[in-house]
């Protein structure tokens, strides 16, 4: 079951809402998201990391622990 906020928010457990960088991470996945890319650059990792977007379209949660998964609930 997709969370209501999933494409704006990540879940508090896989970003942190006091994370020092989280407007710098949340622009940078919201400009992937407008811009329709599967993935953004992490800019604090530079790890590559799939959007919400991205991960809502895959259709289940692959247990991963995604920072942005749509599924998270708990």
């Amino acid at each position: 079951m997709l969370r209501e906020d999933a494409i704006r928010t990540p879940h508090p457990s896989r970003l942190s809402p006091r994370h020092p960088r989280r407007a710098e991470i949340l622009s940078a996945h919201d400009a992937a998201v407008a811009a329709g890319v599967p993935t953004y650059r992490d800019p604090v990792s530079g790890l590559a990391v799939f959007t919400a977007a991205q991960l809502i379209a895959r259709g289940t949660c692959c247990s991963s622990g995604c920072r942005h998964c749509p599924y998270v609930t708990g």
